[in-house]
């Protein structure tokens, strides 16, 4: 009977570390708890200084939301961030799964128009959530 030991490949250090470096980011967003006021963690520069929200302000609550389960609160805070943690998760998943196999993988963002198209929702985002009127008043963090 031949046995055969399946081994970790030694090209697995990058995603582990951007694993290890999310799981830490996203403990300390844990711990900070974003949705209480004046807490630990930072304001959203573009917020404090210009008084708008910028396309990724209610990103940490939306991210606290969802690791507590709350998808509508998630989306409520960053709906277009909780898109791009879809992506960019399945970008991760699809690249990890190439250093395994020891050849590139394309996934979505080597599409010909894929930073175009993300360029145009974030900037219609930006201006969308910062329409002084009803209903995109429902947009503000």
């Amino acid at each position: 009977m031949v046995t055969r030991h399946v081994s970790v490949p030694l090209n697995l250090g990058a995603p582990l570390l951007v694993a290890a470096s999310s799981t830490l980011a996203c403990a300390a967003i844990w711990v900070g708890d974003p949705t209480t006021p004046h807490g630990p963690l930072p304001v959203c520069p573009t917020k404090a200084l210009l008084g708008i929200d910028c396309p990724g302000c209610g990103s940490l609550r939306m991210l606290y939301s969802l690791m507590h389960g709350d998808l509508f609160a998630a989306v409520r805070f960053n709906a277009l961030g909780l898109a791009a943690v879809v992506f960019v998760v399945w970008a991760y998943l699809a690249w990890t799964y190439g250093r395994i196999a020891g050849r590139r993988i394309t996934s979505w963002q080597h599409g010909r128009w894929a930073s175009v198209v993300t360029l145009t929702l974030v900037l219609a985002w930006f201006v969308l959530r910062n329409i002084p009127f009803a209903p995109f008043t429902g947009l503000y963090v």
